[in-house]
């Protein structure tokens, strides 16, 4: 599934979701370099170098040139050691005044995959960005791996994409509050960094 820009994994064994030394943060400051080093190594191991040059392109443009407003990026820690990073952005519908935050890309160091680093990073921020009033949460990923963490697939009736999907299957969101997910009016507008067809 190549254009879907996350990592996912095998079905956790509980034991190894015990950490001892894992920290989630929400601040980047400072740490962009490392940030999409990071994407640019876990994507040129699975899919080849060409896609991990283009994912760190991605991600650095995301955090160089999103509005702070828009942005809100989480990280995985174990032991001072950056293993996981989630990168949200604002998603925009122009008839429709819910937040909604898209998640893309997301990934995790290839040592700590299996381990429950993901579904543990996702858990933690999507709680933080349901704290601070979003909404809606939306990726384009793999159903399976992203159901874990309670997003289920959807149409673009439901949610608008920002661009035409090459695998409408990927397309999946949540609501973040207690009503249930119910249209969103579009049309939809994600950060510049993501508008090119090339990752939908």
């Amino acid at each position: 599934m190549e254009s879907l820009r996350s990592i996912w994994y095998a079905p956790d064994d509980p034991i190894a979701l015990r950490f001892t030394a894992m920290q989630i943060t929400q601040d980047q400051v400072g740490r962009n370099d490392q940030i999409v080093q990071l994407f640019r190594d876990i994507f040129a191991a699975s899919e080849g170098a060409d896609e991990g040059a283009l994912i760190h392109a991605l991600s650095r443009d995301l955090l160089t040139t999103t509005p702070m407003d828009d942005l809100s990026v989480f990280t995985a820690e174990d032991t001072d050691t950056l293993c996981g990073c989630a990168i949200f952005t604002r998603l925009r519908f122009a008839n429709d005044p819910r937040v909604a935050f898209l998640l893309s890309p997301m990934a995790v160091a290839t040592e700590h995959q299996g381990k429950g680093v993901g579904q543990k990073l996702l858990t933690h921020a999507l709680n933080a960005l349901r704290d601070e009033g979003v909404q809606v949460a939306v990726t384009y990923g793999d159903p399976n791996f992203y159901s874990r963490v309670g997003f289920a697939p959807v149409s673009t009736h439901t949610v608008p994409a920002p661009q035409p999907l090459n695998m409408p299957h990927g397309w999946i969101a949540q609501s973040l509050t207690e009503a249930p997910l119910s249209p969103l009016s579009g049309p939809s507008t994600c950060a510049p960094a993501l508008n090119n067809p090339e990752f939908w």
